[in-house]
């Protein structure tokens, strides 16, 4: 049997390998995150956010094609499964490619045992990569980064097939089909295009003889290529299609689309006439890129489909692309804001002025309209520096704090350029780079998302010297942290590995480990450089660096020619036995070592949860109602629900922080679904659009009086208004509406609220004749401004959820909330009296009756089949969901309903199994203990004190273990969010489950 057949045989059955392994791992429903959203988008062709995924969403819609809904899930997960399969395949041959060239000479003939080594080194390699964190996370759920990867490993194994056959005529079709695959790859990730400097680099060292000013050249030449399809292919025509079809409509009076069509006859006009030229006049190299060109651009054309469908206005539209001035800006991700690279801002820096850089467009009813203008801060020169990585200057998300503390500056202190590099090196590049390559292939220490210090998600290599250098004596962990899944040790074996196979590449073919070097650099530092993260992440980001480790799997593949040749001059075996020897050895030292560390926290094969708590979130709600919500996991895995499996369509689901954007603000007018009626809104889609109210700012007048509450409808219609007597004059001369005062009112129909059951009749004597609150803030933001215009022409007449409570905070409506279920409705109540509050857990008051209904209809996300793995985001929900039930038995103990507490308590304790979610863990903030000291006090009140008190000694446990771990640091080891834990374990919740020991154990029924 000749090489190639055996090859090409032994990477199907690796690819089938893989394969199985992800489809016997795979998530059964969807996941968390986005996976939710591009499920949903699937299904129906819907439109995911910026910069879109419109080949993945049809290449997704082919998977669901004939699945029932229930199963549209499984559909996409088994698409990523089978890419990432393939991606292992490609893989293979990549490495089996190098190996030949170090193990074979041109036109010699493959022996056996030279045949096994290649092979073996393209087994090792590309299982190691297979069972390896990062990549097998994003191999099992509905995400883009699965697909991302197959497209980046076809890409990189075409060049590699381009070398081989360059001599031979037509070989130049690999690089066209390479242009195509680069083009396809826009309309799922835009990683693939940080290949392009490493493919350059096969070509330049392929086709001439490399010198260092040659290798310079060419190395900035691949950069420039990135650099020109990045922005001159992908988004320079959708700009300039855009600007075309605004001045054919607008000046010329043309239709809408009319421009851009012009501008693609025009493109490709061009691009034929350029070819026709080049052939005549033999320009071989013309044609060549012209013919690139047009191949990226075929590819590049799904995005056709996202304005196709966006005109269709499906449920889920993200940015309203109905028109190429849109698509600009959707390719572009303008929504996202922008973000310094060479020369910019320090974080404590204040604007000192606004640059105006153009206008901003929107499709009205026969011309683009222009809502508003596009404005770039001007900074003092004293607070701009090259290569700004400590930027954002705005702290809504923690960046400030986080630059501060990773720092060490005190509050006014600015930072200095020394400070600016040591945050690239400490955090940009080692946390939030180095550490997840570690995890990859020396070892991670558990899932508690990493904030810095050495307790939480650092990699760790199962080396106790090592590791107890590093953070502390491990042995004196918690058990909680020592048993979590993710605690994965691979013993530095598949780096030493990996670092064997570079430093043989680079010795015996150093052109070739110069291509593998760049594809790693690009694909991982690279990424650190040009996307500048601030600190204070929301979730671990090692899925954006798999093509970094994609590239270290090739030599760790070759670092089984490195064994084998140490065995061979070192150990002296023969050829014959060290090829055998050193595949088995490497073979068991890494790939099968990864397998078995990390199989137990990527199975996700029972895991329903995100499905689950969705239709939880739903439930919670009443027919027809309105559920405002915020954050990924609270929007995404409920647009799967109800879009994907029809589950409680009629709920209006608004995301907050999408309605400070005028399209989505529109989209609430309409209806999404048979069931999903519209919301009415006071004002109109005009007094929304563009810039228009993008803020109001509170302003005494004087001719309002402060002491009086004002109806919230009315003062939506003076904020407004264009009569300029409702408006200020600002110091530029422009006109502005204002809040007139912050205190407000909701008008009350008493037996409207009680007929439509708003209110239920046991609760009728507490109906307010009006809700007054205050606005807690001094400016209202647009999306400030919709969620209260919707709450005010909504009258009372559908009802109003908040996922959680913090939601409606600093609007004053947080003091009318109750706890339904996984939700709190807006109810027009009178507050709770605080000794009536302290019951209910958070001071948020529960309708036991309500609650207790819908609680029936919950489901338990997996929690209830033994084994199932929950990493940190799923218990967070998995919280949520025993805080819900635990809120309820204590409102009902209260109440003297004990039995049925009880009953509540045993059904949630039942149904989340103790050993897939344990009463006592340690987390960040030990928001876990104190959540569970809430249970255990739930089970004082329902008359079972020995269950409490047996979840009692298990928080005990994990807090005595705490500190234990905490008292053995170092005080440089002991950071402030570790003492912050320290103190609340051993100052608050032991002290606390002492007292409540001791209060009702002596049947006084309160706490001391």
């Amino acid at each position: 049997m000749n090489f190639n057949k055996i090859n090409n045989i032994t990477g199907w059955i690796v690819c089938v390998i893989a394969c199985t392994v992800y489809l016997l791992t795979m998530e059964a429903t969807g996941s968390l995150w986005d996976c939710g959203e591009f499920i949903a988008a699937s299904y129906k062709l819907q439109i995911p956010h910026p910069p879109g995924a419109p080949l993945f969403v049809l290449l997704g819609r082919l998977f669901t094609l004939w699945l029932s809904p229930a199963q549209a899930a499984v559909g996409v997960n088994v698409m990523n499964a089978l890419a990432s399969g393939f991606t292992i395949l490609f893989l293979f041959w990549t490495i089996t490619h190098f190996a030949r060239k170090l193990m074979v000479k041109d036109n010699t003939t493959i022996s056996g045992e030279q045949t096994l080594l290649i092979m073996g080194a393209g087994v090792v390699g590309a299982l190691a990569y297979t069972f390896s964190d990062s990549f097998w996370f994003s191999a099992v759920e509905g995400e883009v980064y699965a697909m991302s990867s197959l497209f980046t490993a076809m890409a990189f194994w075409a060049i590699l097939k381009w070398e081989q056959e360059a001599d031979r005529s037509y070989a130049d079709r690999w690089l066209i089909l390479i242009a195509y695959i680069i083009g396809l790859s826009i309309g799922v990730h835009l990683l693939n295009l940080l290949t392009i400097p490493a493919m350059v680099m096969v070509y330049y060292f392929r086709r001439h003889k490399p010198t260092l000013r040659g290798t310079l050249l060419a190395l900035m030449l691949g950069c420039a290529i990135t650099g020109v399809v990045q922005i001159g292919f992908i988004q320079y025509p959708a700009k300039a299609a855009g600007a075309m079809d605004v001045w054919f409509v607008n000046s010329l009076g043309m239709p809408f689309n009319s421009g851009s069509l012009f501008f693609v006859v025009m493109m490709v006009v061009a691009l034929v006439l350029g070819m026709r030229w080049a052939k005549r006049k033999g320009h071989y190299f013309v044609r060549l890129g012209l013919l690139c060109t047009i191949f990226l651009f075929i590819g590049y054309s799904t995005y056709i489909t996202t304005l196709i469908r966006s005109n269709a206005n499906p449920g889920i539209d993200m940015y309203n692309v109905d028109n190429p001035v849109a698509l600009k800006g959707y390719l572009g991700r303008e929504n996202y804001g922008d973000f310094p690279l060479v020369y910019g801002q320090v974080f404590t820096a204040k604007p000192q002025d606004y640059k105006e850089t153009g206008n901003t467009y929107s499709k009205g009813a026969d011309k683009y309209e222009v809502t508003g203008k596009r404005y770039e801060a001007v900074y003092d020169s004293k607070d701009m520096m090259l290569f700004p990585r400590v930027w954002d200057t705005q702290n809504d998300q923690g960046h400030v704090d986080a630059y501060r503390q990773w720092l060490g500056l005190a509050q006014g202190e600015q930072p200095t350029f020394k400070d600016n590099i040591r945050f690239f090196m400490g955090y940009q590049v080692n946390f939030m780079y180095l550490r997840y390559f570690m995890w990859n292939f020396v070892g991670r220490q558990n899932d508690i998302q990493g904030s810095g210090n050495v307790r939480d998600s650092n990699w760790v290599s199962g080396v106790s010297f090592i590791d107890n250098l590093l953070y502390g004596d491990q042995s004196k962990l918690p058990d909680s942290l020592k048993e979590n899944k993710a605690h994965n040790t691979l013993f530095f074996l598949p780096l030493i590995l990996g670092i064997f196979g570079l430093l043989y590449h680079y010795k015996q073919r150093r052109k070739d480990s110069l291509v593998v070097g760049l594809l790693f650099f690009f694909t991982g530092l690279a990424i650190v450089l040009y996307i500048n993260q601030p600190g204070n992440q929301p979730r671990e980001r090692d899925y954006a660096f798999v093509g970094s480790f994609y590239a270290f799997a090739i030599w760790i593949g070759l670092g089984v020619l490195a064994v084998h040749t140490w065995l061979q001059q070192r150990a002296r075996l023969k050829f014959v036995y060290a090829a055998p020897v050193a595949l088995l050895t490497c073979l068991l030292a890494v790939p099968a070592l990864m397998a078995s560390q990390e199989w137990d926290d990527h199975d996700r094969s029972q895991k329903v949860l995100a499905r689950d708590i969705a239709k939880d979130y739903l439930e919670s709600c009443a027919p027809n109602a309105i559920l405002f919500v915020a954050g990924d996991n609270e929007t995404y895995p409920l647009w799967y629900a109800q879009e994907v499996e029809g589950i409680r369509p009629d709920v209006r689901v608004i995301h907050t922080s999408l309605l400070s954007a005028d399209w989505y603000i529109e989209q609430q007018t309409r209806r999404t679904n048979k069931a999903g009626k519209p919301v009415a809104m006071t004002w109109g889609a005009d007094q929304y659009k563009g810039d228009k109210h993008n803020y109001i700012l509170y302003h005494d007048a004087g001719i309002f009086p402060q002491d009086k509450f004002y109806n919230l409808k009315e003062v939506m219609a003076f904020m407004g208004s264009d009569d300029q007597r409702a408006q200020l004059m600002t110091s530029s001369g422009e006109s502005m509406n204002y809040l007139p005062s912050q205190q407000l009112f909701l008008p009350v129909n008493k037996a409207q609220v009680l007929a439509n059951g708003t209110v239920s009749a046991a609760d009728s004597a507490r109906v307010a004749p009006q809700v007054t609150f205050r606005i807690n803030k001094n400016a209202l933001y647009k999306n400030d401004l919709a969620m209260l215009d919707i709450i005010a022409t909504n009258n009372w007449e559908r009802p109003i959820y908040f996922a959680n409570p913090f939601i409606p905070r600093g609007t004053g409506l947080e003091n009318y909330l109750e706890s339904e279920g996984m939700t709190y409705r807006l109810v027009p109540l009178t507050p709770l009296a605080d000794d009536a509050a302290a019951a209910a857990v958070d001071g948020v008051p529960v309708n036991s009756g309500r609650m207790y209904d819908n609680l029936k209809k919950f489901a338990f996300c997996s929690a209830d089949k033994k084994g199932v793995y929950f990493d940190e985001p799923n218990r967070s929900m998995l919280q949520q969901l025993r805080a819900t039930y635990t809120r309820l038995a204590i409102d009902l103990a209260a109440k003297g309903d004990k039995t049925k507490a009880l009953h509540v308590l045993d059904t949630m304790d039942r149904n989340i199994r103790e050993d897939n979610y344990a009463y006592g863990m340690t987390s960040q903030g030990n928001s876990h203990n104190m959540s569970s000291m809430q249970v255990a006090y739930a089970y004082y009140l329902a008359g079972n004190p020995a269950k409490a008190e047996a979840i009692s000694k298990k928080i005990i446990k994990d807090c005595e273990q705490q500190i234990a771990y905490y008292e053995s640091l170092p005080d440089d080891k002991l950071t402030n969010d570790l003492r912050t834990d320290y103190q609340r374990a051993a100052e608050y919740i032991i002290p606390q489950l002492q007292k409540m020991k001791a209060a009702f154990g002596n049947k006084s029924g309160k706490l001391l």
